[in-house]
């Protein structure tokens, strides 16, 4: 357990450093290149327009071998990026937006595969602590990327970005195939059928999955639409220069850093659906504090809510990990981020039109909802299962027999019919460095 947590760490702050440098650098190319600053911000649309189609690629992967697919998307993404040495003038930019859109279609892929996969290399119960350290290397990767990657476009420009970026993907690629999987990573059976409508019927039919994913969803929506509202506080309400931005972000970072580290024993004591509240409650706090007009709460606020964020979003992909089958989990997960990622695309454009009203209205509001959230997913009242009832982590016991009879049952075609299988099968614990019951990593 110990060295597939290392190597899942490693892959997300490699993942993390990769991603957040071409970012950067791609959309300062665009404007360097056209001078157009309306093309430069487009540049972020092929990153998040992959994600409306998150259920498709989740069926997708679900009909693959998982690991084997993860190290393909990343070697086909380190090949795109490889393109980007053939930039030298205005008429490649479109290089840099399919550059971008592979990207996205990365992001989909590898965020579903990779929490398909993690049930295959720890047990249950170790999941949260996982996903948590994973979103802390992550986040901790992206307070140092940005910095070395505009470095490093305003030294030697954008092609040694381009190479060190495309060789993220390709560490990132070499270290799965170190993993030690529990079970087979094989495809599915002939007989499972792609049916797209699987992971809303197991998002809609499944208690602790919908309402963590809800929270997940309303909160980094939320914060999407107070974007605008963060700019007017700064420059207009407090008077601080623009750069103090760059402060909060990095506020931000710390408190995310801090919320993964914490989010797993959490998650372990509470459960998912009251660590996702409570993450929810604390972005309403950290969206109430920037209305105070003093530069230190609004710092503070910035810590609050990385602390927040992770926490509803931790808590969702550990429900999805824990609460749905494996057969169906690629579909589940990617249709899970496209319910979590995809309202920001609005929420933006709606925030920059809240901040007419001033700063304050749309923290206001968007504390209100988030706060509307929580109370919704607290107070709704929980069915009567063999668990804790409390959105408990792990499944109730089950004999092994029992759970091959319920996994047979998981056919895409069934699902619609609501006969959804919510508890995963029964993993049997092994202990950090003990081999046994682990596939060897060529599998």
């Amino acid at each position: 357990m110990r060295r597939n947590t290392a190597l899942f760490v490693t892959i997300s702050a490699l993942s993390g450093f990769g991603s957040s440098t071409m970012s950067v650098v791609t959309g300062l190319w665009i404007l360097d290149l056209t001078g157009s600053t309306s093309l430069a911000a487009l540049a972020g649309l092929g990153i998040y327009a992959p994600q409306l189609a998150g259920p498709w690629l989740g069926g997708l992967l679900d009909r693959l071998p998982r690991r084997p697919t993860l190290i393909t998307t990343n070697l086909v993404l380190a090949a795109a990026l490889l393109t980007l040495l053939g930039v030298h003038a205005a008429e490649h930019t479109w290089l840099l937006f399919t550059v971008s859109l592979a990207y996205g279609i990365s992001y989909v892929l590898i965020d579903a595969g990779e929490t398909a996969l993690l049930p295959r290399a720890f047990p249950a119960a170790g999941l949260a602590a996982v996903n948590g350290w994973r979103s802390s290397a992550q986040e901790g990767a992206k307070l140092v990327a940005p910095t070395v990657g505009a470095g490093l476009y305003a030294w030697q420009g954008g092609h040694p970005v381009a190479v060190l970026s495309a060789a993220m993907p390709i560490l990132g690629a070499a270290l799965y195939t170190a993993v030690r999987l529990r079970q087979h990573d094989s495809a599915p059976p002939a007989r499972q059928r792609t049916d797209l409508r699987a992971g809303l019927a197991v998002l809609r039919t499944e208690p602790t999955i919908s309402r963590t994913v809800a929270l997940a969803a309303v909160t980094i929506a939320m914060s999407g639409f107070i974007t605008a509202a963060l700019y007017a506080v700064v420059t207009v309400d407090l008077r601080l220069p623009s750069t103090f931005l760059g402060v909060l972000l990095s506020a931000q970072g710390l408190g995310s850093i801090a919320g993964g580290l914490l989010v797993g024993r959490l998650l372990t004591r509470w459960g998912p659906v009251t660590v996702g509240a409570a993450g929810a409650i604390l972005v309403a706090a950290g969206c109430l504090a920037r209305c105070l007009p003093w530069p230190a709460p609004t710092v503070a606020a910035s810590v609050i809510t990385g602390i927040g964020l992770p926490w509803t979003l931790v808590a969702a992909v550990t429900a999805v990990q824990t609460h749905t089958s494996p057969a169906i989990l690629g579909r589940v997960a990617a249709t899970a981020n496209t319910v979590m990622f995809a309202p920001i695309a609005l929420a933006i454009p709606l925030g920059a039109a809240a901040v007419h009203l001033g700063g304050r209205p749309p923290l206001i509001i968007a504390a209100v909802i988030c706060l509307a959230a929580a109370a919704a997913a607290s107070l709704l009242r929980r069915p009567r299962t063999g668990g804790t009832g409390n959105g408990d982590l792990l499944p109730p016991e089950k004999d092994a027999g029992s759970d091959r009879g319920s996994a047979q049952q998981v056919d895409g075609g069934d699902l619609g019919g609501g006969g959804v299988l919510v508890q995963p099968p029964q993993q049997r614990q092994v202990l950090p460095g003990q081999a046994d019951g682990y596939v060897d990593a060529g599998a």
